[in-house]
């Protein structure tokens, strides 16, 4: 029993877990920042192209 307890106590008391959490929430705020970041070019791109295919309508 005594050897049970000394290992919840260690696995508590290790750090190594934190920077797990850590490294995890920074690849989601990256990961965020870059869905945000193709949607918002994909929606220029999207009004460029809309843009050109007028031109090029309007042109024939």
């Amino acid at each position: 029993m005594k050897n049970l307890l000394t290992k919840i106590k260690n696995f508590v008391h290790e750090e190594e877990g934190a920077s797990a959490v850590e490294y995890g929430l920074l690849v989601a705020l990256i990961a965020v920042v870059i869905i945000g970041a193709v949607t918002a070019l994909g929606n220029a791109l999207s009004a460029q192209f809309t843009a050109v295919a007028n031109t090029i309508a309007g042109a024939s």
